[in-house]
């Protein structure tokens, strides 16, 4: 009986660990003098956006969207440029390309 109460909790701490994971998390970080800076972290289904906004009100958004066999990550930085990571995998390797804010370019392939 003891062993099946057991077993019940563990399961329950199971699916709240895996329901947490969605939702949106909100976090404030305040320094020494007093200034704070704030995230805020949505996850959904393979898809996380992550928003930090500065103490001086200039913002950063990070995009990441998950899929099998790929995975997109994109960057707005608080100026608003943006700089994007872009993965494809196969059975037999993947190819990423990397763009940087100025809009220059690289790509990495790799074979298995």
């Amino acid at each position: 009986m003891t062993a099946s109460r057991t077993l019940v909790g563990i399961a329950a701490l199971v699916l709240a660990a895996g329901a947490a994971e969605a939702g949106t998390r909100h976090t404030t970080v305040t320094g020494p003098n007093g200034a704070s800076a704030t995230r805020s972290v949505e996850r959904s289904d393979g898809q996380v956006t992550d928003t930090t906004t500065g103490p001086n009100g200039n913002s950063r958004v990070r995009a990441v969207s998950r899929t099998p066999g790929s995975t997109t990550a994109t960057v707005t930085h608080a100026n608003g440029t943006t700089s994007s990571r872009s993965t494809q995998r196969t059975s037999t390797g993947s190819t990423t390309t990397v763009t940087g804010p100025q809009g220059a370019s690289g790509t990495v392939i790799v074979t298995h």
